[in-house]
């Protein structure tokens, strides 16, 4: 691997399925409708049955698909909402677009998933909501999530954005919940050559007001009966995303295949992290390692690009200090040693081999990872 881009963290040119979506964006243009049409219906129809859910509408992001979810369950000012440090930030930007304080809470150290007993410690009178976040692909605790959200009469917002058709204990993410997010930005699972979003829940009346609020809050054209925004999935995303749902199941399976290739081929001194559900889509497949900074560049001198996701806790960032609540250090020392391996499903097992021994060339020179 002597190239330095051999083997790019992502490829996100179109490949076999180029001509489905050319055939697609060239369907929207013939049709002259490009905002709310029939291709945006006919996704959420075919995306929410992918999802097991009643309902799916869709949004212009992920980040407007929390925020709407949120608006829609009448979460707003004075309310506190409990989100993970370990996450994107639009998770918590998302919170404060609704009008709520975000209130961050630290994360399983295995998983990196929501720390139930964490979310408990910071539960006060104005918590209104959980968001529990699907990381890297591999699902939240949903059970202690839902105990602790009957218990305390708190709604649930599952944040699905890496987590297209994850399952756990067999059960579809974002099914049991409130309402779930899901983004199609084009590197996610499942992507289009743009911005998107969609919320998914199986609350009729909930669906109703969430397409009201992504356009302006109109009830009809022209009466609006409440202030909403503009956040519509437009026609040519929703006509691609048409095309590549029937590929994701396929895409799924490859990617844990590779994940199952990292986990054999990895030097047992790595540290992954655990696979708690064998519901994870693998969106990513972080390592930790304490000398991140070096194994990076030894990987980047063999021509593997890697990525950090992600290099600072919530705690840490400078737009959420009027947010942080309590430390939250699980999360604060992930985010030093994260470091994020390619995986993609167009990825061939002999990279992801590669990829794992040059890692393990690494260890040996250096003692650790």
């Amino acid at each position: 691997m002597s190239a330095r881009s051999r083997l790019p963290f992502a490829d996100l040119h179109p490949a076999d399925d180029e001509p489905e979506l050319r055939a697609a964006i060239d369907r929207v243009i013939a049709s002259g409708w490009y905002v709310l049409g029939p291709e945006v219906e006919q996704f959420e129809t075919e995306f929410a049955a992918a999802c097991g859910a009643r309902f799916a509408v869709g949004v212009a992001s992920g980040t407007d698909a929390i925020a709407l979810a949120l608006r829609a369950l009448n979460i707003g000012a004075g309310d506190e909402v409990l989100v993970p440090a370990m996450t994107a930030p639009f998770t918590a930007l998302a919170v404060i677009a609704a009008g709520a304080r975000p209130v961050l809470v630290d994360v399983e150290p295995r998983t990196l998933t929501i720390d139930i007993d964490a979310c408990a410690r910071a539960i006060t009178p104005s918590t209104r909501a959980i968001v529990p976040v699907h990381l890297y692909g591999q699902p939240a605790d949903m059970d202690a999530v839902r105990r602790l959200a009957t218990r305390t009469s708190l709604a649930i917002v599952e944040d699905c954005c890496q987590a297209h058709l994850a399952t756990e204990q067999g059960v579809p993410v974002g099914t049991r919940a409130d309402a779930a997010a899901f983004s199609f930005y084009p590197t996610k699972n499942l992507g289009c050559l743009g911005d998107g979003g969609a919320v998914t829940t199986n609350d009729a009346s909930l669906a109703e007001r969430i397409r009201r609020l992504r356009n302006g809050g109109q009830a009809e054209r022209y009466r609006h009966v409440e202030p909403g925004i503009n956040s519509r999935l437009d026609e040519l995303q929703a006509a691609i995303l048409r095309t590549r749902l029937p590929r994701l199941p396929q895409w799924t399976s490859r990617r844990r295949e590779l994940a199952a290739i990292y986990r054999r081929e990895l030097p047992s001194t790595v540290q992954t992290i655990e696979e708690r559900d064998a519901g994870h889509v693998y969106h990513l497949f972080p390592v930790r390692a304490g000398n991140r900074d070096r194994l990076r560049a030894h990987l980047s001198a063999a021509g593997i690009e890697t990525l950090v996701h992600y290099p600072a806790a919530l705690t840490e960032m400078p737009a959420f200090t009027n947010y942080v609540s309590a430390p939250c250090p699980v999360a604060e020392e992930a985010s030093r040693t994260l470091l994020s391996l390619p995986l993609h499903p167009r990825l061939a097992d002999a990279d992801a081999t590669a990829i794992a021994h040059e890692i393990g060339a690494f260890v040996k020179g250096s003692g650790s990872a």
